[in-house]
């Protein structure tokens, strides 16, 4: 009976699917730039959608005008505990001289959806958006609850699904959530090379570099000058890459590449995974490196962010600043981190520092011990009803191309669910290429219109086996 019912709406899925691409645009309209974000606006054009279908709303606000989450239940008969699928509605801002459409108007163009979250994340709101509708559209009963998250604050921002967990946690938990993360990557031909599946996030972690130096007149310079002192450090940093560092995810994630790689790559690869060498994981570090997205995976990363420094222009400062973000693999040391670049830069007037945490009670010390803390939260496990039915989707859509685990080179909302014992995995729910990749969070993000509709079947259905009766 269940596999009949499976098909069933299996069929009616590939007609609504078209309907993800529309319903994209239209998100896409909704400016949701963070700052200020103004997702609440993001709520109310979904609770147009979906009340109408049975689910059950909630929307909240937080103390910032115009900010709120989007949650959505459907309800099943409770003999399973509820599946939560989340994605943000806020989006970073944009250079609009630099795009060459608007960035906000959802245009069509070549079979691409093209905007600002076409990629990241709003393709994914309308991928998940979509198919928990179609639950509802096509009366699918269900065993457990369906809750839909629409996330405010994730792009940036102290009002975050965090936030929300500390008033509304019973809103929120569930059995095990889906929310972005892995990628499902093409080749050159347009051909799916392999599906990466999201089991833990790398966490992000700001330091500050402070220079000193004699404040004076800028028309008697001195060799203590805090800007120079820094730009000298900084050539050191950007000189500098950490070591590799693989977990058992990683491994996996690039064992999975050989498997679909062509010699000299794939050797690449097998050193990178299995090598003692040292010349040759270098080599491998590499050739591999040349790939931004994998050269992040495999390592820690440096990225300076911010630079501050002086306050007239007829005085030298006695100090300047910077910060950088670092990404980085789940076990690292904050500690080790910051004793790391200290070494780097070898000066003893820059002093290396946690850069958050000021506000906060203990400062910069909680801070540090609050990141420890996560980066001690162990991967979702892989024996899991939904990663299991993640698969096996996958495999159906995509017949022959290799499912991975992955560890997600940026950071998401997951923390909320993970620290509590929850199983988050992470997907970006469409067939994308090297160059989209690299529109993210960039200019003229896209995503096509195929993959769209691919991703509304992945996930539809994967939703069926684990929540359908």
């Amino acid at each position: 009976m269940i596999r009949i019912a499976t098909l069933f709406f299996f069929t009616l899925s590939l007609f609504a699917a078209d309907d993800t691409a529309e319903l994209l645009r239209e998100l896409i309209r909704i400016d949701t730039s963070n700052p200020p974000g103004n997702e609440a606006k993001v709520a109310e054009f979904l609770k147009a959608k979906l009340a109408p279908l049975g689910f059950q709303i909630d929307i909240y606000p937080t103390p910032e005008p115009g900010k709120a989450h989007f949650i959505a239940r459907l309800k099943g008969d409770g003999s399973k505990r509820p599946i939560l699928i989340a994605a943000h509605s806020d989006v970073v801002g944009v250079e609009r001289e630099k795009w060459s459409v608007d960035p906000f108007a959802g245009v069509e163009k070549d079979g691409e959806i093209m905007g600002r979250g076409a990629i990241d994340f709003k393709g994914g709101l309308a991928v998940f958006a979509e198919a928990v509708m179609m639950l509802a559209k096509n009366k699918v009963p269900l065993a457990r609850d369906v809750i839909f998250l629409s996330e405010a604050d994730e792009e940036g921002g102290k009002y975050n699904t965090s936030w929300l967990a500390q008033s509304h946690w019973d809103k929120m938990d569930c059995e095990f959530s889906l929310n972005e993360g892995g990628w499902i990557m093409k080749n050159a031909d347009g051909s799916v090379r392999y599906v990466s599946i999201s089991t833990a996030d790398k966490v992000a972690v700001s330091l500050l570099l402070t220079a000193t130096g004699e404040s004076t007149h800028s028309s008697m310079p001195r060799a203590d000058n805090a800007i120079f002192t820094l730009s000298k450090a900084m050539a050191k940093i950007a000189d500098y890459d950490t070591q590799p560092k693989l977990n058992e995810s990683t491994r996996e994630f690039f064992t999975t590449l050989e498997k679909t790689s062509k010699p000299p790559l794939s050797t690449y690869f097998h050193n990178l995974v299995n090598s003692t060498d040292p010349a040759l994981v270098k080599e491998a570090d590499r050739e591999i490196s040349k790939d931004p997205l994998l050269h992040a995976i495999m390592r820690n990363t440096i990225a300076p962010v911010f630079l501050t420094a002086g306050f007239r222009g007829n005085v030298i400062p006695g100090s300047a600043e910077a910060t950088l973000n670092f990404r980085v693999i789940p076990g690292t040391n904050v500690e080790e981190l910051i004793s790391e670049i200290q070494a780097v830069v070898n000066d003893p007037r820059v002093k290396v520092t946690s850069a958050l945490g000021k506000g906060m009670p203990g400062g910069a010390s909680t801070y540090t011990s609050m990141m420890n803390t996560a980066m001690r939260m162990k991967p979702s496990p892989t024996d899991s009803e939904l990663f299991r039915a993640l698969v096996a989707e996958s495999n159906r859509v995509f017949p022959g191309v290799p499912v991975t685990t992955y560890l997600f080179q940026a950071g998401t909302d997951s923390g909320a669910w993970r620290s509590r014992g929850i199983p988050v995995y992470g997907i970006y729910p469409y067939p994308i290429s090297a160059d989209e990749l690299t529109r993210m969070h960039g200019n003229d993000e896209r995503v096509s219109i195929k993959s769209l509709q691919q991703g509304t079947d992945l996930i539809y259905n994967t939703l069926l086996k684990v929540a359908a009766k």
